[in-house]
């Protein structure tokens, strides 16, 4: 990376975010009146908002980069080197389409570290004034104590703090315990190929990391009802993924002399089975562990269940599923209708109707055994299901009494003292799936405070973090790199 004309690389609506050019590199912290050492939260939103408003869209992974995107992702790679000088000046390589591998050499080498954040954020619609965005999600706008735009969330502004707390010790002569790789995909949200292809170089240098943190839970608040703290829930493992095609065929013809069963009636009446007929619940214990570890801060009665979860499994397994669709999809397998597509023109039959499920695979459970669920609630032979692709739920990663987990709890209680951590299996998915496979410990968290505004908002209109919460970031990383 080499330092360029900033200039050049960003152009700024009026009254948007800051200018790119006016934000300084990260410098060493200093300490405030209390002796506590300090950084600028204002400085890390400046750095925020100029990277949001280089938009990062990355297509799916169909081929090499088109020039544009290349040059997108150079702006953003050239950004990166101006606001992180010294980090820059370490081993960097290209991972996949995009993505970054860096390496800062630690004093010992036996128990490495990845920390992961990526660069691309999903696309915005053409009428995204119609989607209720109150400001350009490309423009970065920082107002009344908040950075707008696509991406403040997921994932820049996990990553901007990250790379902020690596450079800021940097400044003051820091050198890691232990090896440091950053590994910062480019297509995480298109289920790319950065972090496979990374992976793959650590897995041929012999590198299995003691330690692996990316994107996932946050610092929430009224995670539970009756929870009065805020909540830093993470992952330890993540559910896994099956897109499955179901599809009917049939004789097409005209619209005018339909047959007593269509194409897509047949594939109707499979949907509308499996939406009756749910996958089976069942309390993992990765659950039990969070309910009895949030049961006793929790008022009522609600507080007395979930402290005996672990002898009340039978129950909540049952009861879980009644109170939200949030609860339902931490207990089971569960299948999204996603996409449909039947006849071409209104006056003629569909020779075929095809159906897409998204899955999400439950800890404990399996992409086979979720899909025979399937076929065995459809019961139609003419109903052809296919799985298009698929991963594994991953491993779970060690909490309770480990040292890895321990550290992670100090690093929250550094930055959020008020915050309880929580243990849990993340719903969606992340590039750490990848890692999982060569690292025991891989954990997913952002160190950003979401309310259930904010996490409605991701990969939604009006995106945004609060600047005192990437204050806050920066010093939960700092905690985690001198605390390894």
């Amino acid at each position: 990376m080499t330092e360029t004309d900033s200039s050049s690389l960003f152009q700024l609506p009026d009254g948007a975010g800051v200018d790119p050019a006016s934000v300084p590199a990260v410098e060493a912290w200093a300490p405030d009146e209390t002796g506590t050492m300090r950084g600028d939260a204002e400085a890390t939103a400046g750095r925020l908002s100029a990277l949001v408003q280089i938009p990062t869209v990355t297509p799916p992974d169909t081929g090499p980069h088109s020039p544009e995107l290349a040059e997108i992702f150079l702006q953003f790679h050239e950004a990166l080197g101006r606001f992180y000088p010294r980090l820059c000046e370490h081993e960097i390589e290209e991972i996949g389409r995009a993505g970054l591998l860096i390496r800062i050499p630690g004093a010992a080498a036996d128990r490495p570290v990845v920390l992961m954040a990526h660069q691309d954020v999903v696309p915005i619609p053409d009428d995204w004034q119609a989607e209720g965005w109150e400001h350009e999600p490309f423009a970065g706008v920082i107002h009344d104590g908040w950075v707008y735009g696509r991406g403040t969330l997921d994932d820049k502004g996990a990553l901007v703090v990250l790379l902020d707390a690596v450079e800021s010790l940097l400044a003051e002569g820091w050198v890691p315990a232990q090896d440091l790789y950053l590994m910062m995909g480019a297509d995480e949200e298109s289920y790319g190929s950065c972090v496979i292809a990374g992976t793959k170089v650590l897995e041929e240098r012999g590198i299995a990391p003691w330690l692996v943190l990316d994107e996932g839970g946050a610092v929430t608040l009224g995670a539970f009802p009756g929870l009065s703290s805020e909540a830093a829930v993470i992952g330890v493992s993540e559910k896994g993924i099956a897109s499955v095609r179901l599809v009917v065929e049939s004789g097409g013809g005209h619209a005018s002399t339909p047959p007593k069963e269509s194409a897509p009636g047949i594939l109707a009446r499979a949907l509308s089975r499996i939406e009756r007929h749910p996958h089976p619940s069942s309390m993992n214990d990765v659950s039990v562990e969070m309910f009895e570890t949030v049961g006793p801060l929790v008022e009522g009665a609600l507080g007395k269940v979930l402290s005996r979860a672990g002898a009340l499994r039978p129950l909540l397994t049952r009861l879980l599923p009644r109170v939200s669709p949030e609860m339902a999809a931490m207990v089971r397998t569960t299948a999204a209708i996603t996409q449909l597509q039947g006849s071409p023109g209104h006056n003629v039959l569909a020779t075929s109707a095809t159906a897409i499920l998204n899955m999400r695979v439950a800890a404990g459970s399996s992409v086979a055994e979720a899909v025979a669920h399937v076929r065995k609630v459809v019961r139609d032979d003419r109903v052809t299901i296919e799985v298009l692709e698929s991963y594994e739920p991953s491993p779970v990663s060690p909490s309770g009494s480990d040292e890895r987990w321990t550290l992670l709890k100090e690093c929250v209680a550094a930055s959020y003292p008020e915050a309880v951590t929580l243990p849990y299996v993340m719903l969606a998915a992340s590039d750490s799936r990848h890692v999982a496979r060569i690292a025991p410990a891989t954990y997913r968290f952002a160190p950003l405070r979401m309310n259930s505004e904010q996490r409605k908002a991701v990969h939604g209109p009006n995106e945004k973090v609060e600047v005192e919460s990437l204050g806050r970031g920066v010093e939960f990383y700092r905690a985690l790199l001198t605390g390894i």
